[in-house]
């Protein structure tokens, strides 16, 4: 028998990933079960290496679906990302995203088919590498120059939203998502939504300085 398993990552141990589960559910998704990897980086540690991502490539059987709420939790390395999801296809699994319903299914036989899918798996895996990439390097930045300009104000006020939700926010935004559809599935409200959608870098390095 076929089964559905979400695997969730976050990057913190602070993080709660408990959410990626409440939007797998609320998307329409039925899971069988959970694999989760807490405090664990998707830049740094492929998934086979990690505590828990390695259980998939021993659990997951032809017919099985993976669910992740978009491919960064699988990897921010292009190569890890590419690598994993076609590995998983040419066992017969099916990769779903829940962020945008994105299949991606190795049964199909046409070529047309099978570069539009290869393309769009590559075309993602690069997305979530560079925003991992744009995202340190507006930390390091952002805090580097509050620091030397501003020290008695480096912290400032506590941001409304966390990095799950920005995560999400700058995920469905990079796939051309509207503030309604983001605003429902972070939780934010949609002027925030905005806001963050204005300046994601500045909110990155507001995080930062409060490590959330």
């Amino acid at each position: 028998m076929s089964r559905t398993i979400l695997y969730a990552r976050v990057s913190t141990s602070d993080q709660n990933s408990a959410h990626q589960l409440i939007q797998a559910e609320a998307a329409g998704f039925k899971i069988d079960e959970v694999i989760t990897d807490d405090g664990v980086s998707g830049v740094k540690v492929p998934l086979r290496e990690r505590p828990e991502g390695k259980r998939l490539f021993d659990k997951l059987r032809h017919g099985d679906v993976l669910v992740v709420r978009w491919v960064d939790r699988l990897g921010r390395n292009y190569q890890d990302v590419t690598d994993t999801i076609r590995h998983f296809m040419r066992q017969g699994v099916v990769v779903r995203t829940v962020i945008n319903n994105m299949t991606f299914d190795g049964a199909t036989a046409d070529p047309i088919q099978m570069a539009v899918r290869d393309a769009l798996v590559g075309f993602m895996a690069a997305t979530a590498q560079a925003q991992a990439e744009a995202t340190k390097s507006a930390q390091r930045a952002g805090i580097a120059d509050t620091r030397d300009k501003e020290p008695e104000k480096y912290r400032g006020r506590r941001p409304s939203y966390t990095h799950a939700q920005l995560t999400t926010l700058r995920d469905m935004d990079a796939l051309g998502a509207g503030a309604s559809a983001i605003a429902k599935a972070t939780g934010l409200t949609r002027p925030t939504v905005q806001r963050l959608r204005d300046n994601p870098d500045a909110a990155e390095q507001v995080l930062a300085r409060w490590q959330r």
